[in-house]
């Protein structure tokens, strides 16, 4: 049979004033130091020892001692109050100023680009808090994650989080590498991409990503085929520079192998564009200081000052 491990409805009543007049071997010591009346004392303890089913204290005109029930019951309470008491102020500490653990869980690619300058600095602003970040390509619910914060594309977070902007919009390009272009030629339109090595993204959902392009406001699909498959686009990346296929990446990424002409952007008029990368999270009631901090810093710092805002009112449903 299952044993029940419930505690039960006012269990905790009256262990403060039984510790206390154990410690003084008084309850006109215990009143006085908990504030209250010794006939109070008496009857919190009385009713302690009538719910526990044994009397925890021997009464004379002259002493008050513990008895061999209160003695077991004294060094098994004693440090379990002990330690609810520090819980209590722990977490009275975390309500109160930014400490604490703050985990995020973000995409491989934005950790050097978007979050490593803001982690940086905000470490150096508030050395209470300890950053811990989860990077991974999966969309993870934040709450059953244990997470404080999320980092993802504005297209894939959901409309009952509030989102703060880390980046302008910013486009898909499809690159390349000049050996891999010496070896085959330049793509001059979208059907050209089915004569190349293209490489491809799977989804956290195990599907493959499609080329995603837009053709005069019109948005276009492709599924592509090459040598290799990623789960992460600095990989992808990595392939690219290597010579292996044209890769699809976060323009931002593949930004300084361009500019050093490592890559070569190709098809530009037919690249996408998306909203962004967003810090995202739950409802304000829920938010710690050390996420508050966070949140105050990423705006002082965001890449425009002009677009940060919180999304309040988002209709759209996003599917992953």
């Amino acid at each position: 049979m299952k044993q029940n491990f419930t505690v039960r409805k006012g269990a905790l009543d009256g262990v403060e004033a039984f510790l206390s007049v154990a410690q003084h071997s008084s309850f006109r010591k215990a009143a006085a130091e908990l504030g209250v009346s010794p006939s109070a004392i008496s009857q919190t303890v009385r009713a302690l020892e009538a719910r526990v089913g044994a009397a925890l204290f021997m009464r004379t005109t002259r002493s008050v001692g513990l008895t061999e029930a209160g003695q077991r019951f004294l060094s098994r309470a004693k440090p379990a109050f002990e330690e609810l008491v520090a819980a209590s102020k722990v977490a009275h500490e975390l309500g109160q100023r930014p400490s604490g653990l703050l985990r995020l869980s973000v995409p491989r690619a934005v950790v050097p680009i978007v979050l490593e300058p803001l982690i940086a600095s905000f470490c150096q602003a508030y050395p209470e808090v300890e950053v811990e970040i989860a990077a991974t390509g999966e969309l993870i619910d934040l709450a059953t994650g244990g997470f404080d914060a999320g980092v993802r594309f504005g297209q894939f977070i959901a409309a009952d989080m509030i989102a703060v902007r880390l980046t302008p919009p910013f486009r898909f390009i499809i690159v390349g590498s000049p050996a891999y272009l010496a070896r085959s030629s330049q793509p001059e339109s979208l059907e050209d991409l089915r004569q190349h090595a293209c490489l491809r993204l799977r989804r956290s959902n195990g599907s493959l990503a499609p080329w995603s392009f837009n053709d005069n406001g019109r948005t276009i699909e492709i599924a592509v085929s090459g040598p290799l498959i990623a789960s992460d686009f600095p990989t992808m990346l990595g392939a690219a520079l290597e010579g292996i296929g044209l890769a699809q990446v976060p323009e931002p990424i593949a930004a300084a192998a361009v500019k050093a002409g490592k890559l070569v952007a190709l098809l530009e008029p037919f690249a996408p564009t998306t909203p962004g990368m967003f810090l995202y999270y739950p409802g304000r009631r829920q938010i710690l200081p050390k996420l508050r901090a966070f949140i105050d810093h990423v705006k002082s710092r965001a890449v425009d000052a002009n677009k940060v805002r919180i999304r309040t009112d988002d209709s759209r449903t996003v599917t992953p």
